[in-house]
């Protein structure tokens, strides 16, 4: 019988890549680089959405949670990983392998149903427009994205469990850089079947189920931009639809890699290239495939880069002097911001910025200083 001792594992090793000095080093600068890329990409488009007012739709919704599961699970490996490429013993406690496990199974299940929540989304836009904003109200965007969490949750507890019911009686060397579930499996000393067909279930319903939906909603959109006469009108749907598919082939292709082959049919040594891509790569490379073809987030980057001289800046204060550009009288303002009030605005034909409290313009002073401008004109 295996003693109590042998059975519970207190510490596991991760080897990681390679033991050489030199290529730990490549391998930490290399991380450290994708991390900062993944941290400053995912950051900018949820800032992006959360700042731009013409982004608060139903699509940005799901693409800003999106956005945060990628910071989410890049930030369970990689940090750990950075540090064991500078640790002479790469060693991680039995509790910090099982939150590990728990929280990046958490994170990659919930992505998998936002981006079906993502795909559905597309296809009320594009099958059912006339009935967008009831299919995709805020209720039902909310009610999806909860289901989301909880259904990562759920999986992730059954995951996990069932990868740590096995014994660890032998060697606690992990043949990865995080502890993932095949690699886990492979260690142990007990009889894993059963546990595996959890897993395979478990991951097997999350996955397939989301990749089902998202081929439905992808077969009616065809469908639906085939009937489509116009050439350009078809070059539009299509192209709102690219980055989301982009992104679902990437990530879906290499988690049905991992997961859904037997334990025995692993190489270890492909698993972490495989690995590599779900989880390090894909959270990087999403908000540019989001981003790059799409017009909204482009533009609203450049309005947050070029703001200091935009016609419609946030809350700033005016010193009531006034200059006049291509024809048009504009009162200077803090910053070297300017904006247009509703007097001008109205006579260039121009909308009113609505971040600007209506008081402002309502102050004697400012009635003053229109009133001395209306005469020197």
């Amino acid at each position: 019988m295996v003693g109590e001792n042998e059975t519970f594992a207190s510490e596991f090793i991760l080897l990681g890549f390679t033991t050489w000095a030199d290529l730990q080093v490549m391998f930490f600068v290399l991380f450290l680089a994708v991390y900062v890329v993944t941290l400053l990409g995912n950051l900018g488009v949820i800032v992006l959405i959360r700042m731009d007012p013409h982004l608060h739709t139903p699509m940005y919704f799901f693409l800003s949670h999106l956005s945060l599961l990628d910071i989410c699970y890049s930030s369970t490996i990689i940090p750990q990983s950075l540090r064991d490429f500078l640790a002479e013993k790469k060693v991680i406690s039995f509790a910090r392998c099982v939150t590990q496990l728990f929280s990046f199974a958490t994170w990659a299940t919930t992505e998998c149903y936002v981006l079906a929540a993502m795909a559905y989304d597309r296809y009320v836009a594009i099958c059912r427009p006339l009935l967008y904003s009831v299919l995709t109200s805020q209720r039902i965007c909310i009610g999806m994205l909860a289901g989301a969490y909880l259904a990562g949750v759920i999986s992730s507890t059954l995951h996990t469990v069932s990868i740590f019911r096995s014994l660890f009686c032998h060697s606690r060397a992990i043949d990865h850089f995080f502890c993932d579930g095949p690699p886990l499996l492979a260690l142990s000393c007990s009889d894993t079947r059963a546990s595996e067909v959890v897993v395979a279930v478990v991951v097997g319903f999350n996955t397939l189920s989301t990749v089902a939906f998202i081929l439905v909603s992808y077969s009616s959109i065809l469908a639906a931009v085939l009937r489509i006469r116009s050439a350009a009108g078809r070059r539009k749907a299509l192209s709102t639809c690219a980055s989301h598919l982009a992104s679902v082939t990437l990530y879906y292709s290499s988690s049905i890699l991992m997961y859904l082959r037997p334990v025995s049919s692993h190489s270890l040594q492909q698993d972490k290239v495989i690995s590599l891509v779900y989880s390090v790569a894909v959270p990087m490379l999403n908000p540019f495939v989001y981003s790059l073809r799409n017009a909204d987030l482009r533009n609203a980057s450049w309005k947050m880069v070029g703001k200091k001289y935009e016609l419609d800046p946030f809350l700033v204060i005016p010193d009531f002097s006034h200059t006049t550009i291509l024809g048009i009288t504009w009162l200077k303002m803090e910053r070297n911001k300017c904006c247009k009030p509703s007097w001008l605005s109205e006579r260039a034909n121009l909308p009113v910025s609505p971040y600007l409290p209506k008081k402002l313009w309502d102050d004697e002073d400012f009635q003053e200083s229109k009133t001395r401008t209306e005469m020197r004109e």
